[in-house]
């Protein structure tokens, strides 16, 4: 068979099988007596071959390499070749992502794209500062896709870069709850309560129910940070867990000053102060739990804790007995 009809059959250009030829990977078996190539039916087979492996991304001399040695052992090409193709389809879907975000900015123009891609640059940059600085310009400048500051803000260490991207990220103008509620599935607790923090910081509408799925996660500062933002919202059902909190010395001045906004309502105070010296009376308490809860009584108002302050005064506990009083002295002033 001659070149032409070769490279009809194959699919292969006449000039691109001559290049295999150069390259010593077929060689046709014979010429006519004009002088042109004549392929046997075993070249063409060595073509289609060389097509199959190419179409696999090896290159033209991993595929003599693979087709001539006799110890080949395809085992750790195929492996190579699985890896370059994950670094390639995920250098792709970062450029797409990108793409993407850039679109969703909607840029009236060169100019905007610039932009949009520099504050996309800086929120990836290694450098806190940088990090803040995009956050903190999202708002005024280009803006910043929705998408792109919930990654972000999931993915933050820094807590003052963390606390400037979640501004930007209420500033948005955008609903991110439904993102930041994938971030609640993760299998990492940390990211899980970056999510609670930045759900706390969104208006109401559509977080308080992914804030309530929270209070269940297996994660304990997780739930906490999920009853801060409830209870500063007013609800009273997380009494209990900000109660744990305060036990547990974990966020336990904010757990103690949310505790103290919700006894504005005289009926709550008293189930406050009920829960407060619930966990006072038991036995088991340490000294330092015992004192941490007889401080947070400082803000709740009512004739329970006035009376208990007064009892707690003369606490065997000395640390308890003098935080009492000095509460009590200060209840006088007010």
């Amino acid at each position: 068979m001659l070149i032409g009809d070769v490279a009809r059959r194959a699919g292969v250009s006449a000039r691109m099988l001559r290049h295999y030829e150069s390259l010593g990977l077929v060689r046709p078996t014979g010429r006519t007596d004009s002088g042109y190539r004549e392929y046997s039916g075993e070249d063409i087979r060595r073509i289609f071959h060389i097509e199959s492996l190419r179409s696999l991304g090896l290159s033209l001399r991993e595929v003599g390499r693979a087709l001539d040695d006799p110890g080949f052992a395809p085992a750790e090409l195929v492996d190579g070749l699985i890896r370059q193709t994950r670094e390639r389809l995920a250098a792709e879907t970062e450029l797409l992502t990108r793409l993407r975000r850039i679109d969703a900015a909607e840029p009236a123009g060169w100019e905007d794209v610039l932009q949009t891609v520099a504050l996309l640059q800086a929120l990836g940059s290694k450098s806190a500062g940088a990090r803040q600085r995009a956050a903190l310009s999202a708002a005024d400048e280009v803006p910043v896709p929705v998408e792109a500051l919930v990654e972000a803000v999931l993915d933050e260490s820094d807590p003052n870069v963390a606390g400037a991207l979640r501004w930007a990220l209420a500033q948005s103008g955008e609903d991110g709850a439904a993102l930041l509620a994938e971030g609640l599935g993760s299998p990492s607790a940390e990211v899980r309560k970056r999510a609670v923090q930045s759900l706390a910081e969104l208006p109401d509408e559509g977080t308080a129910v992914l804030l309530r799925d929270a209070l269940t996660d297996s994660d304990a500062v997780v739930r906490g940070y999920a009853a801060l933002a409830l209870g500063a919202r007013g609800a009273v059902d997380v009494v209990p867990t900000l109660i744990d909190m305060i036990v547990e010395e974990r966020n336990d001045v904010d757990a103690a000053d949310v505790l103290g906004a919700l006894a504005g309502d005289p009926a709550v105070a008293d189930r406050i102060a009920t829960g407060l010296l619930g966990r006072l009376a038991h036995d088991t308490m340490g000294s330092s739990a015992r004192r941490r809860l007889t401080q947070a009584l400082a803000d709740i108002p009512g004739d329970l804790t006035a009376g208990a302050l007064v009892e707690l005064s003369h606490d065997e506990d000395r640390a308890v007995a003098l935080t009492a009083t000095y509460i009590l002295k200060l209840r006088e002033t007010r």
